[in-house]
């Protein structure tokens, strides 16, 4: 016997996938579907700003990559990277700075074994016009919208210890 769409209390919610959602955890479901939509408006939202710089062979992710180097004007190691934007995998962040230094908007010295990438003078220019762009395209729209800005410092707040959630839930899942 299947059932039917009403006989869900939660089928009224915008979840990501109604066979995920149950009694406990719609909320979740309704939350990744927030983060997918979120996720896809952002990336597509990172490759147009730097088209609109003049780049367009660059994915989110080199993206990501390009601004963390960029970030405090400090070198950092793969694995720094790699850490702070959570990623696991190393090579697809090696191989984002590989197309960012064939590209000339980073530079990476060997020190011992570790490499330590910085940005370049191009590459901080980049940076400084993805910012301008958004900023004309971005920021004035956040601000013609209203908002109060502490909901979305604690959205972030949010999101922050969600991941810390699902990562752990990732390593439980890894151990069956």
């Amino acid at each position: 016997m299947t059932e039917k769409k009403e006989d869900y209390p939660y089928s009224r919610h915008i979840v990501s996938s109604e066979h995920l959602a149950s009694e406990e955890g719609w909320q979740l479901s309704e939350f990744e579907y927030g983060l997918i939509i979120s996720f896809n408006a952002f990336s597509r939202w990172m490759t147009r700003c730097m088209t609109a710089v003049g780049e367009n062979d660059f994915s989110p992710l080199d993206v990501l990559v390009l601004h963390n180097v960029n970030h405090r004007a400090k070198e950092k190691r793969l694995v720094d990277i790699c850490f702070v934007l959570n990623i696991e995998d190393q090579h697809t962040v090696n191989y984002s700075l590989k197309k960012l230094l064939k590209a000339g908007y980073v530079q990476g010295e060997k020190r011992g074994k570790e490499r330590f990438y910085s940005t370049t003078e191009e590459g901080q220019h980049v940076c400084s016009e993805y910012r301008r762009i958004r900023e004309r395209c971005l920021v004035s729209a956040y601000k013609a919208v209203e908002h109060n800005s502490l909901e979305l410092s604690d959205v972030a707040t949010l999101l922050r210890g969600m991941s810390g959630l699902y990562d752990q839930a990732s390593r439980t899942a890894s151990a069956l």
